[in-house]
């Protein structure tokens, strides 16, 4: 995969010939045309780009951009502040579009392709699909790619409050995709291979269910149902020190077959590889 851009499909270009900008998201926000990377100005204009770049071509009121940038406590001068940005936003991108213009309702920014998350969508469609036809190798394969995108935290190094909020949306979108393929790797009989990374991902998501239940199972899978257990052990003093909660119901249902000695939890061969 390139330094550029993610996406399938040439970008689009003007009638003078001029290649429009392509976005990614999924790290640090970056704009490239012809494969050059574009200098997108100061922070804070980089986060009035992101957050016009996520409205989706719908216009953006003065005032939400302001809170969307801001939030409650703007800068005084921050009407010339934003005419500023915009204004700035408009030399970077250039000819050849997206357009940023001022619709009467508030800005809009249209024809603007952000190439990784449409990628991760195509890649992440697919990857259900499969899922839902019975191609546990197909789906595991795709969310794989879709997890490649990814350079860092969503829109990572800019401030500002809408951004905060949809980094953690999207922090919780790419678990769960994570979580899915892992469940596949382990399906698949891949467990051994998955052991080190789920005990990662539980250490740095202590409270997130899924992960110790994905982490349970692999060490049943690959012969060790007393470590499954210790691991249970661990996240339900983990739950109980933290929110006064016990395991959910798939946690204790696991917990109770590994108790039982339940067939189905013992080592599966690997798939072959076709």
């Amino acid at each position: 995969m390139g330094e550029g851009t993610t996406g399938t499909s040439a970008a689009p270009s003007d009638d003078r010939g001029h290649a429009a900008p392509r976005f990614e998201l999924l790290g640090p926000l970056r704009a490239f045309r012809d494969g050059t990377e574009l200098p997108l100005g100061p922070p804070k204009q980089r986060a009035v780009l992101a957050v016009l770049l996520l409205q989706e071509d719908r216009p953006l009121s003065y005032e939400g951009l302001v809170e969307a940038v801001s939030g409650g406590t703007p800068p005084v001068h921050v009407r010339n502040l934003v005419q500023k940005y915009v204004s700035g936003l408009r030399r970077a991108l250039g000819p050849g579009g997206p357009e940023l213009s001022w619709t009467g309702a508030g800005y809009r920014l249209t024809g603007a392709d952000i190439c990784d998350l449409r990628e991760r969508r195509r890649l992440v469609d697919g990857a259900l699909a499969a899922r839902d036809a019975g191609d546990i190798r197909r789906a595991v394969e795709l969310a794989g790619r879709a997890e490649e995108l990814w350079r860092g935290e969503f829109a990572e190094g800019l401030h500002a409050p809408y951004l905060a909020a949809e980094r953690l949306r999207w922090a919780e979108k790419r678990l769960t995709v994570l979580e899915g393929r892992l469940a596949g790797e382990i399906e698949l009989g891949r467990s051994f291979e998955y052991v080190h990374e789920l005990v990662r991902l539980v250490a740095a998501h202590p409270l997130r269910e899924r992960l110790t239940e994905l982490l349970m199972l692999a060490l049943c899978r690959t012969g060790r149902p007393t470590d499954a257990l210790t691991v249970y052990e661990a996240a339900r003093k983990r739950l109980a020190k933290a929110l006064g909660a016990d395991p959910g119901p798939a946690l204790r249902s696991l917990h109770q077959r590994i108790l039982r000695q339940d067939p189905d939890l013992l080592p599966l061969p690997p798939v072959p590889v076709p």
